[in-house]
């Protein structure tokens, strides 16, 4: 009579062990790094690709593993209540209710999972291929369960999976902030891969160089004239037009007009600017800088001029701007300095008008929105609905603007107070 409970309390000592091996395993595999899984099942490891067959099909291994830890959990309740009910009576019925609660939270929940959660990797590895026969072994009962739970969720209409290009770069940029929150990504490499993210949402009509700022050359010019013109500047490659500016015939490369000269030494007068120029490469300014950076590599060119959808020149872009989209500004002896934003130690900055959005919510961790402008002067405009006067100040999206410097119709120069410095001198 003795040996009987013995075994039953021996059995329900083996279940809360299964329980807790269920519930180490759900969360090594749900929290277990997809990527060094990964890693590792290209090196060839053998229980990382049992893992990432696991992981791939999550809604049948989550179903077996709640099964089995499920049914583990009931059968040990049911076999100590009835072990209890025969020493206590009816009172045994709550003893057992109050202990199994408490044995199986404390060492068939918290701790298991405790232990999985601190060592995901390394667990997910360990339990991969026992997980992998349970799931075979109740894959007929999961399959009917999962018919059950599909059925209900499709009358809710909750039945849709999201895609999986968007979960992927949600993930992506998840991860990216909270590395950086840790202090494991510094501040310019999370600007980095945030901004190769986004070259699919940026179009090159925000990253151009405007047509009022590129130099050009006359097709008629005098050669010496051309000459003296790319000596002065600091590009290699100048677009050349011919009666008008719009009409766009060529771009001349700095190495083939010196070939050029070199060819003609004794007679310069003779240079033909049209004929060593080569053929110009037109794109739309809605055109996203993914699309541009392939485009660039497939054609193995660096300089592209931008039309708008009636065909005028808008400006020009370069490989450069869509690499400074990257890594920063990319400076060399030869650039011209320009003016840059200057902190004021009242917490304002002075800003010029030409500086992107993008450049000032990267450098700032700002929010200001630059889906109608690509400047700073081009979202002061877009929100006044008017050219401001100089003084004049203005208060969008908790940023204070005041109007500096204006050129005719071209702001030029912006003092810009963040909420935070505004905040401050209304306190003060």
């Amino acid at each position: 009579m003795e040996t009987a409970p013995t075994i039953t309390i021996a059995a329900i000592g083996v279940l809360i062990v299964l329980s807790a091996l269920f519930s180490g395993a759900e969360t090594a595999l749900t929290a277990a790094s997809r990527a060094r899984l990964h890693h590792l099942s290209q090196k060839g490891v053998r229980r990382a690709k049992l893992a990432e067959r696991l992981i791939a099909d999550r809604e049948r291994f989550i179903g077996a593993v709640l099964l089995g830890n499920n049914a583990v959990n009931i059968l040990a309740s049911a076999l100590a209540t009835s072990v209890l009910i025969s020493v206590a009576g009816d009172a045994g019925v709550a003893y057992a209710t109050i202990g199994m609660t408490l044995v199986i939270l404390i060492f068939a929940e918290v701790l298991p999972k405790t232990y999985a959660i601190r060592n995901a990797d390394r667990v997910a590895l360990a339990v991969a291929p026992a997980v992998v026969v349970v799931v075979w072994l109740l894959s007929p009962v999961v399959r009917a369960v999962q018919a059950v739970v599909f059925a209900t969720l499709r009358l809710f209409g909750a039945h849709r999976r999201r895609g999986g290009a968007e979960i992927a770069q949600e993930e992506l940029r998840g991860a990216i902030s909270l590395h950086a929150s840790e202090g494991a990504v510094i501040k310019h490499e999370r600007d980095m891969l945030r901004s190769i993210l986004d070259l699919g949402d940026v179009e090159v009509g925000e990253v151009m160089n405007h047509r009022k700022n590129m130099i050009m050359i006359d097709a008629d010019a005098p050669p010496r004239a051309i000459l003296d013109l790319v000596v002065g500047q600091p590009y290699t490659r100048y677009p050349v037009w011919r009666d008008e500016p719009d009409n766009i015939i060529g771009v001349l490369h700095a190495k083939d007009l010196l070939s050029a000269i070199r060819a003609n030494w004794d007679d310069l007068d003779r240079l033909n600017i049209t004929a060593i120029a080569s053929r110009p490469w037109f794109v739309p300014e809605t055109t996203t800088l993914r699309e541009q950076l392939n485009a660039f590599r497939a054609r193995r060119a660096h300089f592209a001029l931008v039309v708008d959808e009636y065909g005028s020149l808008m400006g020009l872009v370069t490989l450069e701007d869509i690499l400074e989209e990257i890594v920063g500004d990319i400076a060399d002896e030869h650039d011209v300095a320009l003016r840059d934003v200057v902190p004021q130690a009242d917490g304002s900055y002075l800003i010029p008008g030409t500086v992107t959005i993008r450049d000032l919510n990267r450098r700032y961790d700002w929010a200001l929105p630059d889906d109608e402008a690509a400047t700073i002067a081009g979202l002061l405009l877009h929100e006044a609905r008017t050219i401001p006067e100089i003084g004049q100040v203005f208060t969008y999206h908790g940023f204070t603007f005041e109007v500096r410097g204006r050129q005719r119709n071209q702001i030029t120069l912006l003092r810009l107070v963040p909420p935070a410095a505004a905040t401050a001198d209304e306190e003060a």
